[in-house]
């Protein structure tokens, strides 16, 4: 018999990590939030009510795609479908939901968080508020799935953020970004109407990442080095 804590032991111990880490950054509050990893057809995912800023990796059940538990002795979060729509729908490999202050604040007031700053292209460009609905409902999933479209990161009306990747590390890397944009944007509009980089402007971003790589480390060629 196959002990039920071996089942994805390192990926739930890498989403209780993550939990803590967005918990000790404020994103994550009490037990508001969810954090997934996908694997195949296993879905590692934090139990619902646990207090994500101290999770530990037996608050992490494993599911299979249809919601099934398969191991872990606590029940999922009320986000499952949420979570699982998503990796049916875009192939990806983590989710995080977050009810982030900056994000969630402005949920309440936009339809859209307009690309503000070059680095909003790194989830897709503006990034669009789901209408609200219920928690935990069919409708909250279809209307996220809907918002994610050509996205990597959605608000929530009147509810929080979420963010999906190919990996655990780079969707907890989207949540930040996507916080950090909108405490700029709310900076910004205090001061007065933010600008919005056109469409113009940006394909010149993506260019200019493209053509140098943007966003990796580049050793300097062994000819420079010589002539420091």
């Amino acid at each position: 018999m196959t002990d039920s804590s071996s089942v994805l032991g390192q990926e739930r111990a890498a989403v209780a990590e993550a939990c803590r880490s967005l918990g000790a950054q404020g994103l994550l509050i009490g037990t508001a939030g969810n954090v997934s990893m996908r694997v195949e057809d296993r879905v590692a995912i934090t139990a619902t009510g646990a207090v994500l800023a101290g999770l530990t990796a037996d608050q992490v059940s494993v599911v299979d795609l249809d919601g099934k538990v398969v191991a872990g002795g606590f029940e999922p979060t009320s986000e499952l479908d949420l979570h699982l729509g998503v990796y049916r729908r875009y192939g990806t490999g983590a989710v995080v939901h977050t009810h982030a202050p900056m994000a969630t604040a402005l949920s309440c007031v936009l339809d859209e968080l307009p690309c503000i700053h070059y680095q909003l292209l790194t989830l897709g460009g503006s990034v669009r508020v789901a209408p609200y609905a219920t928690f935990g409902t069919p409708a909250l999933a279809e209307s996220v799935l809907a918002a994610l479209e050509g996205r990597s990161a959605a608000l929530m009306a009147s509810h929080g953020a979420l963010t999906h990747a190919p990996t655990l590390a780079k969707a907890v890397e989207h949540a930040l970004l996507l916080e950090w944009a909108c405490g700029v944007y709310q900076h910004a509009a205090a001061l007065g109407t933010p600008r919005v980089l056109d469409e113009h402007q940006q394909l010149a971003v993506i260019e200019a990442a493209l053509a140098r790589n943007y966003g990796t480390t580049h050793p300097v060629p062994p000819a420079q080095e010589g002539n420091r």
